[in-house]
Formats: C-alpha cells, sequence, structure tokens
C-alpha cells in the first residue's frame, strides 16, 4: 500500500494547450509538497516550482479560560504533507465581447486541470486549479468549505515561479504603496546591485526587499522567449509581489501586509487570485494576450449603455507644472471643514479651478469635439490636503467660493459637454468611505457621469498599505457602489488592475504607475512608453494623460525646470499605443491653438476598437500598433520609441482589398530629438492600400501617428499613392 501512494505522488499530472505549445506538469515532490512546471515549445519556462500557503498561528478559544470549545483557525501550514485526492480535468471555449476594448471579441480557449489536495495530518483540503491557454498559464488555490479550514490568516503565500536562466528583466522595485517609478531594465542577477538607486522618491512609499519587484513583471531570455508574469481577478486579497532568489532564480510570491504584518484573512470557501505566466517567442503576442481578461468573470453590469468611452481635456496640468494651484487661498496654516470661513480669506489669485477658467476648457472641448471636462481642486480643503494624517480631509460636496457648481453644469449642459468629478481622498480611505454615498448622489445631481478618484500619501487608517487586502477591498467597493450611481470610475494611486474591468467595465482607467505628470516633476526615461505595455497595461488601461506639446516647462512656470522626454509625434503616438477608452488631452488649450495641424490627430483618434494588430514590438526600445475604430473602416496606427530611435517598417496588409484610404501621416521631423528639438514634425498625406509599405524613422525619443480613412475618388485627387 505504501508503495502504491509513493506512486501516486510521483506520477505527474500533464496538461497541454489547445495548441499544443504550452506543457505543464503537476506533481507532488517529497513530504508531499505541489509543484508544477511549464514548457514552451519543449523549452523551459518555468522549472519545478513550490506551491502551497504558510499559515499564522492563531489563539484559539481554549486559550482563554472562559471558554471550552476549540476553535479551528487554521493554524500550520499548507505547503506540504499532501495526497492527491482527486483531479479533473475540462476544455473551455467561448467567444465574448467587451463593453469596451481593443477588439470587439475575445476568445476564451483553454484547457483545466484541477487538483485536489487532501492534508492527512489536518484533514484540510484544497484545490489547485490550473488554466492553460495558448498563450499563458493561470493557476490559483481554492479553499472548500471544510470543518478544518474555516477562518485563517495567511502569513505568507508560497507560490514559485524558477526561471531558467539569468533572463533580461524589465521591472520597478517592489512597494507595498506606490508602482510610480521608472522602469530598469537588467538581468536578474543585477537586481540586488541596482536596487538602491532604483527606488526613487515618492510621497507614500514601502520597499520591502533588495530584491523584490512588482508585477506585471516582463522578462526576455537569451534566446528570445518572452516571460511575463502577473496576477488575474485581485478580489478579496492582497496584492502579490515577487521577491527573488537570486542565487537560484526562483521568484516567489509576496504579498502586501497589513498593518498588524497579516497578509490575507480568508474564510472558506473562497479561492485566491490567478497567478498568471504568459509566454510567446513574439514579443507582439504577449501585446495581444488577452488572459489576464479571461481569467475575470463576466460584467457583473446588466445594462452596460451608461458606459461610455471618453475623451477629455481639463484643469490639470497647470497645478501640476505650477503655473496654478488646487488651493483657493494661501492664507490658511490650517483648514476645518464646517468651520473655516473662505469668506474671509483672501484668494490667492492662481487657484486654477475658478468658473471662468473651467468655461474656458469646456468651450474648448465644445469646439473641438471633446466629450468631458475633468476639474481639480474645485472643493474645499486643498490647503491642508496634504502630509498631516488627517482623517477628516474633504466632503466631496462643498465648492470653493470661485467654483459654482449650478453655473457650471448648466453652462456644460449647454454646450454638450459632461463634466468629470474629481475626488482626492488624501488616502483617507475612511472618510471617504463615509461620504462616498452622498458624493455620489452629488454628482449625478450635477451632471457627473465619471469620476477621477486619488489616493495620494499614506494610508488611513495608520499603518495600512495602498495594496493590502482591506485596501483593495475599498477599491473594490468603490467601484461597485459607482456602479450602483451609473458612475464610470478613473482610480490614480490604487491598486494595479488585474482585469478587474471585465466584470466592472464601469472601472474604465487608472494610473497606478509613473504616468505623465512626472514629466513636469524631472522627466519620465525616453524609453518608459515602450515599457509600460508590456507591464503595467497587462492588467487594463492606464490613465497616461498624454498629448504635452509644450516640452519645456519652465514656459509655463519659470521656477520649474523639468522636460517632457518626448517629441510631439510621441505624443500623437500615444492615443494608440497605450490603449485605454479613457484619453486625455493634457496640455493647455492655447498651446494646442499653436499646433492645430498636429492637435487634428487627437480629435481624429478612436477611443473604442474593433480590432488591433500588433505591427512591431520589443520592450524598451519600440512599440507599433494599428487599431480599427469601432463602426467604422478606418484604422489608426501608432509607433513609440526609446532613446535610440528607430526605423519603423509598416506594411498596410491589414486594410480590406478592395478599398482606397488616405493616410494622414505625423512623424518626427528630420531633425527631431526629445532633447534638443522635441516639437520637429512633419506632416503629409498619401493614398494606401492593403499593398502598401511605409519605412519611417522615428527620432530618439519620438513617434509616428497615423489617421487610415477610408475614401472616395474625390478624396484621393491630387494626392501621391504611397
Amino acid at each position: 500500500m505504501c508503495l502504491c501512494i509513493v506512486s501516486h505522488w510521483a506520477v505527474a499530472q500533464e496538461l497541454k494547450s489547445p495548441n499544443g505549445n504550452l506543457t505543464m506538469k503537476f506533481s507532488l515532490q517529497g513530504n508531499g509538497v505541489p509543484t508544477y512546471s511549464l514548457t514552451y515549445k519543449g523549452k523551459d519556462i518555468i522549472k519545478p516550482s513550490k506551491l502551497g500557503l504558510e499559515l499564522k498561528e492563531q489563539k484559539t478559544l481554549n486559550d482563554f479560560d472562559d471558554f471550552s470549545v476549540k476553535e479551528k483557525t487554521g493554524e500550520g501550514n499548507l505547503y506540504d504533507g499532501f495526497s492527491i485526492a482527486d483531479t479533473k480535468t475540462a476544455t473551455f471555449d467561448e467567444t465574448w465581447k467587451p463593453v469596451w476594448g481593443e477588439v470587439k471579441e475575445i476568445r476564451n480557449n483553454y484547457n483545466e486541470l484541477a487538483v485536489t489536495l487532501n492534508q492527512k495530518a489536518t484533514d484540510r483540503t484544497i484545490i489547485v486549479r490550473f488554466r492553460l491557454f495558448n498563450d499563458g498559464l493561470g493557476f490559483r488555490y481554492e479553499f472548500p468549505e471544510q470543518k478544518n479550514l474555516t477562518y485563517f490568516i495567511i502569513k505568507e503565500e508560497k507560490s514559485q515561479f524558477a526561471m531558467a536562466g539569468d533572463h533580461t528583466a524589465y521591472w520597478i522595485p517592489g512597494d507595498y504603496d506606490t508602482q510610480e517609478y521608472d522602469y530598469t531594465t537588467s538581468k536578474l542577477s543585477e537586481i540586488r546591485g541596482l536596487m538602491e538607486k532604483s527606488v526613487t522618491a515618492n510621497v507614500s512609499q514601502t520597499s520591502f526587499s533588495n530584491t523584490g519587484v512588482q508585477t506585471s513583471l516582463m522578462m526576455k531570455t537569451a534566446d528570445g522567449l518572452y516571460i511575463n508574469l502577473h496576477e488575474a481577478a485581485l478580489i478579496d486579497y492582497s496584492c502579490m509581489h515577487l521577491n527573488l532568489d537570486d542565487k537560484n532564480m526562483i521568484f516567489e510570491s509576496w504579498l502586501t501586509p497589513d498593518a498588524n504584518g497579516d497578509k490575507g484573512y480568508i474564510q472558506a470557501p473562497s479561492h485566491s487570485p490567478w497567478r498568471t505566466v504568459i509566454v510567446s517567442d513574439d514579443a507582439r503576442d504577449i501585446l495581444a494576450s488577452h488572459l489576464t481578461l479571461n481569467l475575470n468573470e463576466p460584467s457583473k453590469i446588466e445594462d452596460t449603455s451608461w458606459i461610455k468611452p471618453v475623451k477629455y481635456v481639463g484643469v490639470w496640468w497647470e497645478m501640476i507644472t505650477g503655473k496654478s494651484t488646487w488651493a483657493y487661498t494661501d492664507e490658511l496654516p490650517t483648514v476645518q471643514l464646517g468651520i473655516t470661513d473662505y469668506s474671509k480669506v483672501k484668494p490667492n489669485g492662481k487657484h486654477g479651478a475658478t468658473t471662468a477658467n473651467v468655461k474656458k476648457y469646456i468651450d474648448f472641448a465644445a469646439k473641438h469635439g471633446f466629450d468631458g471636462v475633468l476639474v481639480e481642486g474645485w472643493n474645499e480643503g486643498w490647503e491642508d490636503w496634504f502630509g498631516n494624517s488627517k482623517d477628516y480631509v474633504f466632503d466631496f460636496v462643498t465648492p470653493y467660493p470661485d467654483f459654482d457648481v449650478v453655473g457650471i453644469r448648466e453652462y456644460a449642459k449647454s454646450k454638450g459637454v459632461k463634466m468629470i468629478m474629481h475626488h482626492e481622498t488624501s488616502a483617507s480611505v475612511r472618510n471617504y468611505e463615509r461620504h462616498i454615498d452622498q458624493a455620489y448622489k452629488f454628482m449625478k445631481d450635477n451632471g457627473y457621469d465619471a469620476v477621477k478618484s486619488g489616493y495620494v500619501g499614506n494610508i488611513l487608517p495608520r499603518g495600512e498599505n495602498h495594496y493590502n487586502q482591506w485596501i483593495v477591498n475599498h477599491y473594490q467597493y468603490a467601484i461597485e457602489k459607482a456602479a450602483d450611481y451609473k458612475i464610470m470610475v478613473n482610480a490614480h494611486e490604487a491598486v494595479r488592475p488585474t482585469g478587474v474591468c471585465r466584470t466592472w467595465p464601469n472601472l474604465i482607467g487608472n494610473e497606478s504607475a509613473r504616468g505623465t505628470e512626472y514629466q513636469a516633476f524631472g522627466g519620465n526615461k525616453p524609453n518608459h512608453t515602450t515599457v509600460l505595455p508590456f507591464t503595467r497595461q497587462i492588467g487594463g488601461p492606464m490613465d497616461y494623460t498624454p498629448g504635452i506639446f509644450q516640452m519645456d516647462v519652465s514656459a509655463y512656470n519659470p521656477d520649474n525646470k523639468s522636460h517632457v522626454n518626448t517629441t510631439i509625434a510621441n505624443q500623437l503616438a500615444l492615443y494608440v499605443t497605450m490603449y485605454s477608452p479613457l484619453q486625455m488631452a493634457a496640455d493647455f488649450p492655447e498651446t494646442y491653438e499653436k499646433y492645430m495641424d498636429a492637435f487634428q490627430f487627437i480629435k481624429d483618434v478612436a477611443l473604442d476598437w474593433d480590432d488591433s494588430k500588433y505591427l512591431e514590438a520589443e520592450p524598451g526600445d519600440h512599440v507599433t500598433v494599428a487599431r480599427k475604430a469601432k463602426g467604422t473602416n478606418n484604422w489608426f496606427v501608432g509607433s513609440v520609441c526609446g532613446e535610440n530611435g528607430y526605423t519603423s517598417n509598416i506594411s498596410f496588409d491589414f486594410l480590406d482589398a478592395d478599398k482606397v484610404y488616405v493616410a494622414t501621416i505625423y512623424a518626427d521631423a528630420k531633425d527631431a530629438h526629445y532633447k534638443t528639438n522635441p516639437q520637429a514634425y512633419e506632416i503629409r498625406k498619401v493614398v494606401v492600400t492593403n499593398k502598401s509599405k511605409l519605412s519611417q524613422h522615428l527620432a530618439p525619443g519620438g513617434g509616428l501617428a497615423i489617421s487610415v480613412i477610408e475614401a472616395d475618388k474625390a478624396a484621393i485627387k491630387g494626392l501621391k499613392k504611397l
């Protein structure tokens, strides 16, 4: 009987992807340790790696003299001593339609293996469920209902990802509170030595290890394989980081702790998020993957007709550059809402969210066909909002004296423009939940259908982190509560996305990475936007706020010597390469008036797509994408590159064979350069068909944007054919 059990443990359970390129093997090693491995076309991707969780020892009821009944609390471990109780396989294949997205239909096709494990010593059962797609693997832990595993606390999840070599990685430091870092490119073995200089200042940050990195983590092997590690469907669980054993090249999951140092409070039945491995020998396949979305549940919002992509302008960049302020006055050393009387203080003359200034943005939006206007700094409390560990910061409904809520509402309505609300919580999560119903009702009463929320600073309650379970649950609560009011959410400083936008498509954007604002805080690396599509955007769209045309920030604020490290053509291309149903034209209206010919692309580019083609891609170097606007035969192409420049070679074979198009090409001028000549561009129009090809040089830090519009004979008259 003993030999039979050993044999059962030793037999590997094998799972293949639908196309056969990926193979996952599961087995129990000595002492009943669950392990898995993954190969792609016969090459090792994940070497045998351990699975399981470590549980926190807890007091039981009989530890107290007043109780005599022992409570099952979940002490011990869930990473060894297992035997296989059952295995089940399944195949799934469906096609579903996203509410908005890069394509109009997504195929969800995988083979599944569910392994039921029994821990004899504790009489506990867990299930490890694997789903193998053509583009990668997802696995998660499931905790069925049972008498010996009811409530338990996770001390650490022990999921491993054993790498097959010292790969090149595109990484940011592991941090419980921020993802707002520039990316570092290095070998895995070099992470430790580069960590100190990679951790740059932020208003809230908590590093945990000199080899800890964040997901989504992008890697490239020496023989040209691309590997991405991330998670999907982060619900009621702590965000996962990766900690590297750089002697053995093994990553292990590292969950974000709460104020007590605990990493998850679990009540069975429940399950963890999915841990994901996306892999290909073609970098374009990583960008085209829908694995993360497919591992999330279908939409829980039945009527999604109110969820619409948004192109917007707003009162924002002027504060970021320092030309204007969020605060109404400079006279108040401290503010107490309901007590402070703003009618008795002198305005500072630099406040951005004035009625007159907002109307200027509304006029600009109406004139150029934009959907909405965002206004930051409209509500009382900005004089005293940051850095004071203050619980009651904003009430989200009381405007400054110079912001006429009703007047703005009626003016915007008369112009056919929607206002976008701003809720900066100052990371006081409890205060936001205290006011959230009133705030959302105020929005709907005043014609706001979308909100940009922010979580700048250290989290309140004190000791919590931006990415632990309790705060992750808050972000989810805000999304679901917003859905009750038919409000779309764009959350900044929240946890990085994991495909939850499939289930809750009113989550139309997140920041959760180093965005354009850092161009006014000293600049981003020129290659930044060639890495983000491989990392941050694996989980969902980013509100990157592109469209900056004035690269010298001192032109707006003489005290700010920052430089925007891109070209105008690069800024245009971002509207295609950085996919989002929420896109801002972030610069000043008066700046766009100087470059109306280039601004035309921002006006024309679509927000929602029927199809997307990734034409060229190499992380850290270049990304070229073509997208077909929803419900049309029009395409838009974007290409961005890093500091070395790039020559993009585009075939237009994605166009319909029987149609003719006019391509308007927005390119870097020959002497353009992100440092020395960023505003140099050229525009030309040509006729293209599906036989056309284009070779176009991109300047260092530069880009290329093309609108490809179906045309008739009259439209192509006098134009040259490409």
